[in-house]
C-alpha cells in the first residue's frame, strides 16, 4: 500500500510531468488563461492518461514483448493514445458541448501531449505492475491538473496586474511558470 501512496504524491508533487519533468508544456500554457478551462483540460487528460496507461500496459505485455515487437512500441502507443483522444472527444461533443468548444484545438492536441506518451513509456521503463501503472497514470494526471488549475489562477491575477508594457503576455506568463515549476521543487524532499 505505501508504495501507491508514494507513486501518487511523487507523479503529483515531486515529479510532477510538466512543472518537473516538463513535459505537455503546450497545453500547460495554452490552455490555462482561464480555470474553467484548465479544469476541463486537465481532467480530459487524466482520464485519457489513465485508459492509455491501462491499455498500453496490456498491449507492452501481453502483445509486443511475447512477439518480440519492442521496438513498435512508440508508435503502438501513439496509435492507442490518439483513439482514446478521438473517443474522449467525441464523447465531450455529445455531452459536455461547451467545454468541448472551449478547449477546441488544444483537445486533439492532447494525443500529441508528450505527457500522456511520457506516462505510458515510463510506466514500462520503470516495470511497474498494472495496479502501479494505474496510480502513476491518475497521479501524473492530477498532477497535470493541479499545474494548469494553478498556473489558471495565476493568470487570471496577472489580467488585473499593473506589469511593464515589455513584459505583458508571453514573457510574464514564462516568469510565473518558470517561478510555479521553482516552488515545486520544494517537494523534491519528499
Amino acid at each position: 500500500m505505501n508504495i501507491f501512496i508514494a507513486i501518487l504524491i511523487s507523479t503529483i508533487l515531486s515529479d510532477n510531468y510538466v512543472l518537473s519533468k516538463f513535459l505537455g508544456i503546450c497545453p500547460f500554457l495554452g490552455v490555462s488563461k482561464r480555470l474553467h478551462t484548465a479544469i476541463g483540460m486537465g481532467a480530459s487528460v487524466t482520464a485519457v492518461m489513465v485508459l492509455s496507461s491501462a491499455v498500453t500496459y496490456l498491449v507492452q505485455y501481453y502483445l509486443l514483448n511475447p512477439f518480440d515487437l519492442g521496438y513498435m512500441q512508440t508508435l503502438t502507443f501513439i496509435l492507442i493514445i490518439a483513439a482514446l483522444v478521438q473517443l474522449l472527444e467525441t464523447i465531450l461533443k455529445k455531452s459536455i458541448p461547451s467545454l468541448y468548444n472551449a478547449l477546441g484545438i488544444y483537445l486533439p492536441l492532447i494525443t500529441t501531449n508528450c505527457a500522456v506518451l511520457g506516462v505510458t513509456i515510463l510506466n514500462i521503463n520503470l516495470k511497474y505492475n498494472f495496479l502501479q501503472t494505474l496510480v502513476n497514470g491518475f497521479g501524473a494526471g492530477v498532477g497535470f491538473m493541479l499545474s494548469l488549475i494553478l498556473f489558471a489562477g495565476i493568470r487570471e491575477k496577472l489580467e488585473s496586474a499593473d506589469i511593464p508594457d515589455a513584459m505583458k503576455g508571453l514573457p510574464i506568463t514564462l516568469i510565473s511558470a518558470a517561478l510555479v515549476s521553482l516552488a515545486f521543487m520544494g517537494f523534491q524532499g519528499l
